[in-house]
């Protein structure tokens, strides 16, 4: 029964977000709002309003492996399976504005992010840090890319990959309210079945949410980029990452923390921020050679994914030693 509803809570949550997003972006262009300012905001939110629930919901739950697990196993999947998937597909062309800009940014992120998981604790004056830097990152996105239209063009690609549900405004009103409801739900039954999942193996939460929890809530990036690719827009897929792995670390976990703070497990700290640095640097240092990732890059990505998901299954899995 747990595997069932794990199972619809996945569909659930991806199907909401979709609809939560269409929903949202048609509501956005029925209002005039521009196509940059749809790209910077309502998509990132949009395509992470799952992995920021089911943290939220984690967090509430008093199961922070999950919630800190799911952000963390997030973005590692979005780098090394998500970007290794679209590039094997398609090599996927980096804009080098993006990479100075945009990659810069979330390898700051990522290294702001890991002092503040070695205090131990996430507090909410520091989830009130992450989201006013998100805030802030935002707003001079904005303003720099009003006076420079080949930045502009960036985001509004992404904006541009949304197709909104034809009709009015409340017929797209009506659509991310019940893609909302549908998010909310399914990340309940998500982070419940997970939990019980977790307790039925003999596994940690934190594994749970690094691996099942992070891959399922991120399946909403790794269909729209493999849509992408197969439309040939692989290069749009490459900013979507970027954006993603930024609205996580600085936006869910934020939210999250001043929702309810939460301790950050020591597993955390032991393995999986360092390879979360790693693909981060991984991510950049391939995309500046050539400003591409080639589709043997990629093959390099997913395998190196598939190492990382044995080595923490084999690692949970591993009989106890003898007492001597």
């Amino acid at each position: 029964m747990v595997y069932i509803l794990l199972l619809v809570g996945l569909i659930l949550l991806c199907g909401g977000g979709e609809f939560l997003v269409r929903g949202s972006v048609g509501v956005a262009k029925r209002l005039g709002i521009s196509q940059l300012l749809i790209g910077l905001t309502l998509v990132g939110f949009g395509t992470s309003s799952p992995e920021l629930v089911a943290s939220v919901k984690a967090a509430l739950a008093g199961a922070p492996g999950i919630a800190v697990g799911n952000v963390v196993g997030s973005n590692i999947s979005n780098i090394l399976l998500i970007v290794g998937s679209t590039a094997v597909i398609m090599p996927i062309l980096c804009s080098r504005f993006a990479l100075k800009r945009d990659g810069t940014v979330m390898l700051v992120a990522t290294v702001i992010f890991g002092f503040v998981c070695y205090a131990g604790f996430i507090t909410r004056w520091m989830g009130l840090g992450l989201f006013l830097a998100l805030v802030f990152y935002l707003a001079f996105c904005y303003f720099q890319e009003r006076r420079s239209t080949a930045a502009a063009r960036l985001h509004e690609a992404e904006a541009a990959e949304i197709e909104p549900l034809p009709g009015s405004l409340t017929r797209n009103l009506l659509v991310a309210l019940g893609g909302l409801i549908a998010v909310l739900i399914g990340a309940s039954l998500l982070v419940d079945s997970a939990i019980q999942l977790a307790r039925l193996a003999g596994v940690s939460e934190t594994l749970i949410g690094l691996t099942v929890v992070a891959i399922g809530t991120s399946l909403p990036e790794l269909v729209a980029s493999v849509i992408a690719a197969l439309k040939r827009h692989a290069d749009v897929a490459f900013g979507n990452i970027l954006g993603s792995n930024l609205f996580n670390l600085f936006g869910i976990m934020g939210v999250t923390a001043l929702v309810r703070p939460i301790p950050v497990p020591h597993e955390i700290l032991g393995l999986d921020y360092w390879v979360l640095l790693g693909a981060s640097l991984l991510l950049i240092g391939a995309a500046t050679v050539g400003l591409r990732i080639r589709r043997w890059q990629g093959v390099v990505f997913v395998a190196l994914y598939a190492t990382y998901l044995s080595y923490l299954y084999s690692t949970a899995v591993a009989p106890a030693a003898p007492a001597l």
